[in-house]
């Protein structure tokens, strides 16, 4: 099969200084995902989040337009006005798809090689229902030579046989049969993508195919259902890039810097769901320290006990508010001081400020969440 050197089925990239260091950021944060102790409702929020945001990025990329809040209708149980409809099936089978892989995984412990048939598989599940929206038959080969922009995919008669060198070759590389560690599978997750998008074995839907199998072999390997999205998210937010890339190491026959560049969206990605989490996780402990504050306290009027204490409750993490401010702070804030004058509210707020959970900057005021990251071990360096 002349023509096709970029196809090579060898170790065409190099991993640079900088992206072993990155491999090793992104099994650190991985870790730290892991570790972390959730709540299974906060969990289960997260992941229907993770899903969402996953499943509008890689129906984006190939030009769907439905938005976040759409699609989160659609999780609801909504259903979209017809002219929509085919958006809606796109969008609703990466989400069963999703699904349908957390289940085998995570619950059934169901784990699988990559296969010609594990890849038609992931075409089938991508692209039934669509009808005329979507141009290939859902689980087959392509029939038909085919261009994407400027790039002549193979010829269609070359499709199994590269599909099947593919998988061979994908067994051989990363050793996945004989135990792999987190930074190999990252690397096939990455490359298996890229491979199946230059071979093209179908008439549609291959960036999603690809895209499905990054999610599959990093879910594999151990990444926490709850940031799934995060490469699929990345592509989209950096579009134009992505494809410059992915056409860059076509023409290079190198996926060094393809590697590279997934594995930064990868890492930051991570950094910054770790950092929502943790926030998140900061703000349920700063809650709980506010009650047991006030469970501490001897009240002789509790209406005023509750006054303060969901005065507190309200008062953002991080922000600094005037008293006119604090007053429409939440509706259930403005209707418990609705009945009081100024003096009253100026009287709790000195009164937190005394129980050291609120602070006063000036004419502002602010949650005081030095007090409790003080009493909290320090990071290591």
């Amino acid at each position: 099969m002349d023509g096709y050197n970029h196809i090579s089925f060898r170790k065409e990239w190099k991993i640079t200084t900088n992206s072993a260091y990155m491999l090793g950021e992104c099994h650190a944060l991985v870790h730290a995902l892991t570790d972390i102790p959730l709540q299974p409702e906060y969990r289960q929020r997260l992941l229907i989040v993770s899903l969402r945001k996953g499943a509008q990025a890689t129906t984006a990329i190939e030009g769907n337009t439905l938005s976040e809040e759409e699609i989160e209708k659609l999780q609801e149980g909504w259903s979209l006005p017809p002219s929509k409809e085919y958006l809606q099936t796109e969008v609703n089978n990466i989400l069963e798809a999703f699904n349908t892989l957390l289940r085998e995984i995570i619950t059934e412990d169901k784990v699988s090689i990559v296969t010609p048939d594990l890849i038609k598989g992931f075409h089938y599940m991508i692209g039934k229902d669509l009808g005329e929206h979507f141009d290939a038959i859902p689980g087959r080969f392509r029939d038909d030579r085919r261009h994407v922009g400027t790039y002549l995919a193979p010829e269609h008669k070359d499709v199994p046989e590269l599909i099947e060198k593919l998988c061979v070759w994908l067994g051989k590389e990363f050793h996945y049969s004989d135990g792999q560690d987190f930074a190999t599978a990252v690397i096939q997750a990455i490359v298996t993508h890229v491979y199946i998008e230059w071979i093209h074995p179908f008439g549609d839907g291959n960036g999603r195919t690809g895209r499905l199998f990054e999610f599959y072999i990093l879910l594999r390997a151990g990444l926490p259902s709850i940031v799934s999205h995060i490469l699929s998210n990345f592509y989209n937010l950096t579009r134009p890039e992505y494809y410059r890339q992915l056409d860059r190491a076509r023409k290079k026959k190198d996926l060094t810097e393809f590697i590279q560049y997934a594995l930064q969206g990868f890492r930051d990605g991570l950094k910054e769901n770790l950092n929502i989490i943790q926030e998140s996780q900061f703000s349920v402990f700063w809650q709980h320290y506010i009650y047991e504050t006030f469970a501490d306290l001897k009240y002789t009027k509790k209406g005023a006990f509750k006054r303060k204490r969901a005065l507190m409750l309200q008062i953002p993490i991080g922000g600094m508010f005037t008293v006119d401010e604090l007053l429409e702070i939440s509706s259930d804030v403005a209707k418990k001081y609705a009945t009081f004058g100024r003096p009253t509210i100026l009287r709790d707020l000195k009164e937190l400020q005394e129980l050291n959970l609120l602070r006063k900057v000036g004419r502002n005021y602010s949650a005081n969440t030095k007090i409790l990251k003080a009493m909290m071990p320090d990071k290591k360096s």
